[in-house]
């Protein structure tokens, strides 16, 4: 049975905003997601020397990275439904205000249990900011031209804050201490606190069916499992964990019983009837598909440039940025050509487009050069255009009453295909550089327990060389390591040429999303 309290607003819709006004909210809600995302970069680039400054153990090192994603994804949905009901501008300005003062809580933070907290009320704050930027530019932009264009622009400032936030960080950490990678967020959210105050519409569902708490509950338990298991096992390279398995079948056996409590109720917490409407599908995995090669991509190129090609992370961060700006540009273009060219065959043709990037990693001859690897770049980048088109399908395909559902499940499938792209590609990486390297004669001249520890990652294997004066296991470990990500983009790169298939199948050949389709 669903709770009985009802949370409804039975309001009319507010009037239809100025052509000014309106781009004044996309411009505000743009801005929030750029310093949300950046903030995501700017943690990786701080995390050395707050470990040195800290001393975490290595279990509080990786809650400090994970405490974000796993309150991020278990409130999406909780959150979502409650903007719903409370209004969507005030859990918007909600989220900035607690980003805010979650990240100037840093001042005061002196042991690594404080940042860890810090980290996962930072993740309450983003639960409160994504999906709401979604949401409030469906209730802003009702023409759906308008919109298309509105969430195109949503997608490239997304792209360009994950580039640009290495840089910031890299900036910061030269002239102040790992806080400041905190504390740039303060005057940032003050500032989208004031134009979100003055600029912003209020929003709510006219039909927001009913609250229900063992629904939530389900929700935020399950997908805090499901995504704790799958990080453990990218974390352990191996499937052999029994608390890894413990977690999935906790997660997968929750959220099985939140979809039949939704799918069985009139009224539901989240309305997964959505997914009958198949441009609304096909948005949605294409989400998944863009970010899953994108993080991988990102993650595995980030680390050769770093190791095997010896770069500065601020020289591996501007090495990155060409794909980012490939992304805000196919962003862009994306709506331009899909009236043009259809919608069905840009958006499959991106998710194309990242797979033969990915691909190119193994099927560029001879070697692995800076350009094979420039060019895998730009292409993935550019693939992600997707994530625009794919926003306005979902975003057409669903009433207004169901703009925070949609706008939960894009973010759901953005965070869950992050999360993929890291455990299922990282760990096959992983695998083959450990496969490749094991029996190598150079480990021969370690102790055991080094010559593990050197199999375990290319980055403890350039550790050891340095320190043991072995420069020929530098050499092997980068030798295995860029022939497993020259094998992991092969088989990301098929995959998504896979999922390409899936979403031209699944999307209609005559689809127009500049029309909704209720």
């Amino acid at each position: 049975m669903t709770g009985s309290t009802s949370y409804r607003t039975e309001a009319s819709p507010p009037p239809e905003l100025s052509k000014r006004h309106r781009w004044s909210a996309a411009a505000v809600l743009s801005a929030s997601l750029l310093v949300i995302v950046m903030d995501l970069t700017i943690l990786n680039i701080a995390i050395p020397d707050m470990a040195e400054d800290l001393q975490p153990s290595a279990t509080q090192l990786l809650w400090i990275v994970d405490s974000y994603s796993l309150v991020l994804a278990g409130m999406l949905v909780s959150v979502s439904a409650i903007g719903d009901r409370w209004g969507r501008k005030r859990m918007l300005l909600a989220g900035y205000l607690l980003f805010g003062i979650a990240s100037a809580l840093v001042l005061v933070a002196d042991t690594a249990a404080h940042v860890i907290a810090i980290r996962a009320l930072l993740g309450l704050g983003g639960a409160m900011i994504m999906p709401t930027t979604l949401s409030l530019l469906r209730s802003v932009f009702r023409d759906p031209r308008e919109r298309a264009t509105a969430l195109a622009i949503w997608a490239s400032v997304a792209g360009i804050g994950a580039a640009i936030g290495p840089l910031v960080g890299g900036a910061l950490l030269e002239h102040f201490s790992w806080r400041s990678a905190f504390l740039v967020n303060v005057p940032l959210m003050a500032i989208a606190l004031v134009a979100g105050l003055l600029i912003l519409p209020e929003s709510r569902s006219p039909r927001p069916g009913t609250w229900d708490l063992a629904a939530a509950g389900q929700s935020l338990v399950g997908m805090v499992a499901l995504v704790w298991a799958l990080k453990h096992f990218a974390k352990e390279q191996s499937l052999a964990a029994p608390p890894g398995w413990l977690a999935l079948a906790v997660g997968v056996a929750l959220l099985a019983a939140f979809v039949r409590r939704c799918l069985r109720s009139p009224e539901p917490f989240l309305d997964l009837r959505l997914f009958l409407r198949r441009p609304f599908t096909a948005g949605v995995v294409a989400a998944l598909g863009s970010t899953l090669a994108l993080a991988a991509a990102m993650l595995l190129i980030a680390q050769w440039l770093q190791l095997v090609d010896g770069l500065s992370p601020i020289q591996a961060g501007l090495r990155l940025v060409p794909s980012a700006l490939a992304g805000a540009v196919a962003s862009l273009l994306a709506p331009w050509l899909a009236r043009r060219l259809g919608v069905r065959a840009v958006l499959a043709g991106s998710l194309a487009m990242t797979g033969v990037g990915m691909a190119w990693l193994q099927l560029t001859p001879g070697e692995l050069s800076h350009t094979a690897v420039y060019v895998a770049l730009v292409l993935v980048g550019a693939g992600t255009g997707a994530l625009a088109l794919g926003s306005a399908m979902i975003m057409s395909s669903t009433p207004e009453d169901r703009a925070g559902n949609a706008a939960a499940i894009e973010e759901v499938s953005y965070d869950f295909g992050n999360v993929l792209g890291v455990a299922l590609l990282g760990s096959l990486a992983a695998i083959v550089y450990r496969t490749g390297l094991d029996g190598h004669p150079v480990l021969g001249r370690l102790p055991a327990e080094l010559a593990e520890t050197a199999g375990d990652s290319i980055g403890n294997a350039v550790g050891i060389a340095d320190r043991a004066g072995l420069p020929d296991l530098a050499t092997a470990a980068s030798v295995e390591f860029t022939h497993a990500l020259e094998v992991t983009g092969l088989v990301g790169g098929v995959f998504l040429v896979a999922i390409a298939g899936v979403v031209f199948w699944l999307t209609p050949r005559d689809l127009d999303v500049t029309e909704q389709h209720d």
